[in-house]
């Protein structure tokens, strides 16, 4: 090695590498929840000093936690799914009349939530990565059609009361070693819901999946740029389309989740989770233009979602326009501060190369 080429290895051990555009928004997004509950903590004490408040975050939102991720594994490659939410409806009214009016088997009904998610996930994978279709005019198709066999199957809502397994895993939950004292000395612990666990077990694992494999790779690199990634050897095509049908198997389980939550089939259920979960994948640090994205800043989104949704009904702030009005201003917030941080780190690597 010459010692020009010495001289420019030791430079280069030396120049520290800038934070990716991913772990930025994902350390602004965490940061910015942290100091959101402190705040909460402080100025209203109350519910939340409760550690239940806070577990129940993940014990009422796991459903959304689910999508969000799915909504996540989507966006990286630039595309979209809005049919997440009616996709869960005719999960739930479908296992809701399977296990209440035909007295079905807890396992089945977990399939058939599967066998939908993976349909949908399945024949919009295929209109979007081979028939090269608009993902939003495909996913609102979806959405459309699963809202319809929604009612198909059912028009009243129905409540499964008389199926014993299934009522004993719905109410299956975990104890936790800490919680509250009431005043007359009372303890009550807090506990985790089965559906929070999976929710959680299903970030850890799609967060090892984005970071360790090759898929996780080529669902950055479709989204960061389609033709430099065929260029490269990845099928853009086949990227694409497994990132749909991991999807829609995603919807399919937070279908089932969903329905151990309430335990209950209804056309509205999942209404607007959707929204929901595109705005927590933004919050998150998810780029629209694909390529940027992180499934724990998507965990931490939801969280933030939820949490500025609590603060505002405790600041008395009850009507359901204002939980609204809030969600708006923070996904605004959000996506004018990557657009900023981005543009900013742009120029600079700009006048760097230069």
């Amino acid at each position: 090695m010459s010692s020009k080429e010495n001289k420019e290895a030791l430079t280069a051990k030396k120049v520290k590498l800038p934070i990716s555009n991913t772990a930025l928004l994902l350390t602004i997004t965490v940061c910015t929840f942290i100091v959101m509950y402190l705040v909460a903590m402080v100025v209203w004490g109350g519910g939340f000093l409760n550690p239940q408040q806070f577990l129940n975050i993940f014990n009422n939102n796991a459903y959304l936690i689910i999508i969000s991720c799915g909504l996540t594994i989507v966006m990286l490659t630039g595309g979209i799914d809005i049919s997440v939410g009616g996709t869960i409806a005719l999960i739930t009214m479908t296992c809701v009349v399977y296990l209440q009016n035909h007295s079905g088997n807890v396992f089945v009904s977990l399939l058939i939530a599967l066998g939908i998610g993976l349909a949908v996930g399945i024949v919009q994978g295929v209109f979007v990565s081979y028939l090269k279709i608009q993902p939003f005019i495909v996913t609102l198709a979806g959405m459309f059609f699963t809202k319809g066999m929604t009612t198909i199957v059912s028009v009243n809502p129905i409540t499964v009361k008389d199926n014993p397994a299934f009522l004993a895993v719905k109410e299956f939950y975990i104890n936790l070693p800490f919680g509250i004292t009431k005043a007359n000395g009372t303890f009550i612990p807090a506990y985790f819901e089965i559906g929070a666990l999976v929710a959680l077990a299903i970030v850890l694992i799609l967060w090892a999946v984005l970071k360790w494999t090759r898929f996780g790779r080529n669902l950055y690199a479709v989204g960061g740029n389609s033709e430099s990634a065929m260029m490269l050897g990845i099928n853009v095509n086949r990227t694409k389309f497994f990132a749909y049908v991991l999807c829609g198997l995603l919807a399919g389980i937070a279908g089932f989740v969903y329905l151990l939550h309430t335990g209950a089939g209804n056309a509205s259920n999942a209404n607007g989770a959707e929204m929901e979960a595109i705005a927590s994948s933004i919050i998150g640090g998810t780029l629209l233009s694909g390529g940027v994205g992180n499934i724990i800043g998507t965990l931490f989104g939801v969280m933030s979602l939820k949490t500025i949704t609590t603060i505002v009904i405790t600041a008395g702030l009850t009507k359901p326009w204002w939980q609204k009005i809030t969600t708006g201003l923070m996904l605004c917030f959000f996506i004018l501060l990557q657009s900023l941080i981005l543009s900013v780190r742009k120029k600079k690597m700009g006048n760097k190369s230069a």
